[in-house]
């Protein structure tokens, strides 16, 4: 299973999310895929080394071996699992392409963190 974990209290990644969950409604159902809310349980990642703030800065997941995705890979393997979206996992996933996808989704979420933390989302 996939367990991504997010923040509810930023709008832009609370939507993402939500949007999200429609698509995979019955991935979730399943149990193939798992969202859950960061802020209920602070230190659910502690053991992989993932604090709050880690958390709150980009997204974390993860998948059914217990290992740790962050950031754009995390938008991949749920990509990869989207009805109609693999082929966002397979272009940004390109190995030719990832360190770019990672650059792009890492300035993004620093530029999202900052604005959510001006406006005390925290």
């Amino acid at each position: 299973m996939l367990t991504v974990w997010y923040n509810t209290r930023c709008p832009v990644c609370d939507a993402g999310i939500v949007r999200q969950k429609r698509r995979l409604i019955e991935a979730v159902k399943a149990g193939r895929i798992e969202f859950r809310d960061i802020n209920f349980e602070p230190a659910a990642l502690a053991g992989h080394g993932a604090s709050l703030e880690d958390i709150r800065r980009r997204l974390h997941a993860t998948d059914a071996a217990g290992e740790l995705l962050i950031g754009a890979d995390v938008a991949i393997a749920v990509w990869e699992v989207t009805p109609g979206e693999g082929w966002l996992a397979t272009l940004f996933g390109n190995p030719a392409v990832l360190p770019l996808t990672r650059f792009a989704y890492d300035r993004f979420a620093d530029l999202l963190y900052a604005w959510n933390r001006r406006k005390g989302r925290w």
